[in-house]
């Protein structure tokens, strides 16, 4: 039987790939291997064994060994570029999702500090002054919006600057609104001369024999805690005995945290 070879052809001649029994693999660097069809030679059994020697078991056309070898080595660079390929691209994608998190948390903190400095307080109360509405160390959520369209009314707390001393914060109950004539007696708060009910008070007032009369100016409201006997409220003040309303910083909208029980709650105002 007569031996074929296999032929590596030169892939500077551009011909080559206008036959129609050729194929040829792109590895990005230049380098083609063309293959002819091999069904003509698969056929013929010498293409494989050498019949001629009785003792050979090896390929007789080396050089289609080495095309093959160089084939393996083309695609075993071809599997480790993907690799790192694909290694580049997931450390790109992290790192697109890890700045997307920082976005978020950075838009997140600045949303969180516009809210709390324009619309909403979050209060923690250092004493006594409001019990047992609001009792020490409870948490408190205050809206400072309430007030722009509307006036506050007998009954609401509010937090607002300390006439005396404008660095403090007090949270206390609206009593007298602007115009109201307020006067306690024998214990008994009286507006325009109505007693009022009031059934947030701790404990009964400690009865004085002196009379106390106020008039509410206009814009101003009078004050006073709900535990009457140990408030420093309007009744007290040397400034002024009244809260201006631009010194009102929000209405107390509920509590959110009752720190004597070390629960979350929510107790509306």
């Amino acid at each position: 039987m007569s031996q074929h070879h296999s032929h590596t052809k030169d892939t500077n001649n551009s011909n080559i790939y206008n036959k129609p029994n050729d194929i040829y693999v792109d590895d990005d660097i230049d380098d083609y291997i063309i293959f002819e069809d091999l069904k003509p030679y698969i056929e013929d059994d010498s293409f494989f064994y050498d019949d001629s020697d009785e003792d050979s078991d090896e390929f007789i056309d080396d050089s289609l060994l080495e095309d093959l070898d160089e084939w393996n080595t083309i695609f075993s660079t071809d599997t480790t570029e993907i690799k790192q390929s694909k290694n580049r691209n997931l450390k790109t994608l992290l790192l697109q999702q890890l700045l997307g998190l920082v976005k978020i948390f950075i838009i997140a903190l600045f949303i969180s500090v516009i809210i709390l400095r324009f619309v909403i307080v979050n209060a923690q109360v250092p004493t006594g002054s409001m019990k047992n509405t609001i009792l020490i160390g409870d948490r408190l959520i205050g809206f400072r919006l309430s007030y722009i369209f509307d006036n506050p009314k007998r009954g609401d707390v509010i937090i607002f600057k300390n006439p005396d001393n404008e660095d403090e914060n007090f949270v206390k109950r609206v009593i007298g609104e602007p115009g109201d004539t307020v006067k306690i007696e024998q214990g008994i708060v009286y507006i325009n001369d109505i007693a009022i009910d009031e059934p947030y008070i701790r404990e009964p007032m400690n009865v004085n024999t002196q009379t106390l009369e106020f008039h509410v100016p206009d814009n101003c409201y009078f004050v006073m805690g709900d535990n009457r006997n140990e408030s420093w409220d309007s009744r007290y003040w040397t400034t002024t005995h009244y809260v201006e309303k631009n010194k009102i910083i929000a209405k107390v909208l509920f509590k959110y945290f009752n720190d004597e029980q070390k629960k979350f709650t929510w107790d509306t105002m």
